[in-house]
């Protein structure tokens, strides 16, 4: 059960890695565009405010992996805990696919961890 956590625990990592790439170098390139489902227009004209956002999806990241690097629960369900309160409240004001591509991963990994702690 420990390797699924840290295995669950990475995914969110990686996925948030991901996640700024999107916001802070591809956002108005092609898969920027397709990925947020965004016009050229709107996209060049809010390439600063998504580069601060793929920022904190950065921050969660580090977070995670710090939590992995040392394997240390409390760190590790904090910013999971982060991730999963950014994905409700993004999907509550953004768009609904938000609860299942970033909440939902979240609260299984907590899960996870939780179970492994015994």
């Amino acid at each position: 059960m420990k390797w699924l956590s840290l295995a669950a625990v990475a995914l969110v990592a990686l996925e948030h890695v991901y996640i700024m790439v999107l916001e802070m170098f591809l956002w108005d390139k092609p898969r920027g565009l397709r990925a947020f489902g965004l016009t050229q227009e709107f996209a060049t004209a809010s390439r600063a405010l998504a580069a601060n956002q793929g920022l904190y999806n950065g921050f969660l990241a580090a977070g995670l992996l710090w939590g992995l690097a040392g394997d240390a629960v409390p760190v590790q369900l904090f910013f999971l805990g982060c991730v999963l309160v950014a994905g409700v409240f993004g999907a509550c004001t953004a768009g609904r696919r938000i609860l299942w591509v970033q909440a939902a991963p979240a609260a299984v990994a907590i899960a996870l961890v939780l179970l492994a702690r015994g």
